[in-house]
């Protein structure tokens, strides 16, 4: 299959389509308190409840931005969980059960926080394949999550739910630290990481694409990496997956500016030639992990969506755009003249004073902010300007209601934001 065509599809999101296969145990004295109510709010699967218990919640007295503030940042209690290898775990998504594979630290320990490394599959192989190549690669710092999905296929819609899906799940049931949740995969589960990791960046601490490329009119959204390093591996040998197609990433990302790395190797497989994971680049990248800490609330950020991706990109999200391309669902080879022509929405945001935030937007007709106490001063008049002119002038409320359902829709401890200031590029006007 040729990778343009492999590659026409930028991937859609399903936060709640996952069933968990186990979830965070309360202690009995907790049972009826403010604080269960809250994390009950965040967890609960079913909308229409979801709605009901916020509006009680809302009533609290108890209920104030700093009090559900520190119940989301103070964590749930985790309790005991599995530990060890789980080769055939499931998950379902939109109402179909995929399967994924897990290994637990023995060590394990509820109370405190372990790194994630979720981990993408290549044609031809499963999850519980790819666990056992990567489980003994890591310290017991990690655990190690491998989703399986038909034949490789992490360019479709349907696999990003799967991925996030998965990461929701096993965040769910164990302690994973949010700040080192990385991504990475190997020949189509790296252009699998490419593309989740371009639309979905804010998640993770780092990707790690091996063996794999982007087709050209991907190539604008690696604008979206601006605070998410990458690390790329490729076989200088490789007849599948050309090296140069790591060599002009590799370029695009240096011309932006941003942080990776790039690491070419002359190892050969005796089955799959160049193209392949080699075992002497194990460590370093290990190494890598190991340094990486993702920044939840960055001052600046830099946002290339298509028409099937307006989900908030941390303190941002695009609401509304002139007429811009839209990838489809499945693969397709889709070109016509907006893909061709890689007519995208971009929205580049900074705060470039403690309370002034410049805004440019091309093809954005409104967009939206979201603001807490650490990136602005909520007790000061605000100041955005957009495209050169003022757009907003004057003070935000913190609301209750925002944080709470900001923080169920991204389930994130590091990312509450309790104001949201939606902004029309058009008029100039809130």
């Amino acid at each position: 299959m040729r990778l343009s065509i492999v590659l026409l599809l930028i991937c859609g999101i399903v936060l709640w389509g996952s069933v968990p296969v186990g979830k965070a145990v309360e202690s009995p004295a907790q049972a009826g308190s403010f604080q269960t109510r809250v994390l009950t709010y965040l967890d609960e699967p079913d909308a229409e409840k979801a709605e009901r218990l916020l509006q009680t919640l809302l009533a609290e007295p108890d209920a104030t931005t700093e009090s559900v503030s520190r119940i989301i940042q103070g964590g749930r209690p985790y309790g005991p969980q599995p530990v060890g290898t789980m080769p055939d775990e499931q998950v379902v998504v939109r109402d179909r059960t995929y399967h994924y594979a897990l290994a637990v630290p023995l060590t394990y320990q509820p109370a405190r926080g372990y790194g994630l490394v979720v981990c993408l599959h290549g044609a031809g192989f499963t999850g519980d394949a790819y666990l056992d190549r990567w489980q003994g690669r890591l310290s017991d710092e990690y655990i190690l999550v491998c989703p399986t999905y038909p034949a490789g296929a992490w360019f479709t819609r349907r696999a990003e739910d799967l991925v996030l899906s998965v990461i929701q799940t096993v965040r769910a049931r164990y302690h994973v630290d949010p700040d080192r949740i990385f991504l990475t995969g190997m020949s189509n589960g790296g252009i699998g990481t490419w593309l989740i990791g371009m639309h979905d960046a804010p998640m993770f601490a780092g990707l790690a694409p091996m063996a794999s490329g982007l087709d050209s009119v991907l190539m604008p959204f690696l604008a979206n990496l601006r605070n998410t390093p990458v690390y790329i591996i490729h076989g200088a040998k490789d007849q599948v997956m050309p090296v140069d197609l790591s060599r002009s990433i590799s370029r695009e990302l240096a011309s932006l500016g941003y942080e990776h790395v790039y690491r070419e190797h002359q190892q050969e497989h005796p089955m799959a030639g160049g193209h392949f994971f080699s075992r002497e680049e194990v460590p370093d990248l290990v190494a890598w992990f190991d340094k990486q800490r993702r920044n939840p609330l960055p001052t600046t950020l830099t946002l290339v969506r298509e028409a099937r991706h307006f989900q908030p990109f941390g303190w941002v999200r695009i609401d509304a755009t002139d007429p811009i391309a839209a990838f489809s669902d499945d693969l397709t080879d889709k070109r016509d003249e907006k893909i061709r022509g890689r007519e995208y929405a971009r929205l580049d945001a900074a705060i470039v004073t403690p309370n002034r935030i410049d805004v440019k937007t091309e093809r954005v007709r409104r967009y939206s902010l979201f603001l807490n106490d650490q990136l602005v001063d909520t007790s000061r008049s605000l100041l955005v300007r957009t495209n050169g002119a003022v757009s907003f002038e004057g003070m935000v409320v913190p609301s209750i209601e925002t944080l709470l359902r900001q923080a169920r829709l991204r389930r994130d401890p590091r990312q509450l934001f309790s104001v949201q200031l939606t902004i029309s590029s058009e008029t100039g006007q809130p």
